[in-house]
Parts: C-alpha cells; structure tokens; sequence
C-alpha cells in the first residue's frame, strides 16, 4: 500500500477542490453535524467496532471541510502547537492534569 504524506495546506486545498460546493450548499451547521457523526464513528472503533485509520481520516476530512467553510487555515491552526503547549511552552506539557 503507497502512503501519501501531505501537508496540512495541501490536505486542506484536496478537500476544496473536491467538496467546497457541496459543503458549501450542506452549510456549516450541516458539515458540523456531519463531523461531530464521524467523531462518534471514532468513539465506536476505539472500542472495538471499526477502522480507526478509516475513521480518523474522516474526521481530519470533516475537519477541513469545516474549516474550508470557516475561512480557517488549518496550518495556521495547528502552528499553534508548534512549539509545544502553547500554554506552557513544554514538551511534554508540563501543566497541571485536571481531569
């Protein structure tokens, strides 16, 4: 099986190309709605039942589909955590646990 690595950017432009229209005619509330089912799909394969790779990939699709509709760059998102925790500046997070 070939693997595809992508950046962010690039993943994010794919998921334009290919569903900006019909995301865009579903609306951000129904692409959210789509995204929290697939976040429930994830649920279900932790324990058990389903592919998570299947099911990550989904949600990151759902994720950018969103965030196409958004106006959000996820690269610009994700830079947040660039450097590790962004609240404490530590890798590995050296904030307190709280449940």
């Amino acid at each position: 099986r070939l693997a595809l690595l992508m950046e962010i950017a690039a993943f994010q432009d794919v998921l334009r190309r290919t569903y900006l229209e019909r995301d865009s005619e579903r609306g951000v509330d129904g692409t959210f709605r789509w995204l929290t089912e697939e976040v429930g799909e994830v649920a279900r394969a932790l324990r058990g039942d389903g592919d998570l790779v299947h099911e990550f990939g989904d949600v990151l699709a759902w994720l950018g589909s969103l965030a196409n509709l958004s106006g959000v760059d996820l690269e610009e998102a994700a830079s947040r955590y660039a450097n590790g925790c962004p609240k404490c500046g530590a890798i590995p997070c050296g904030c307190a646990f709280v449940r």
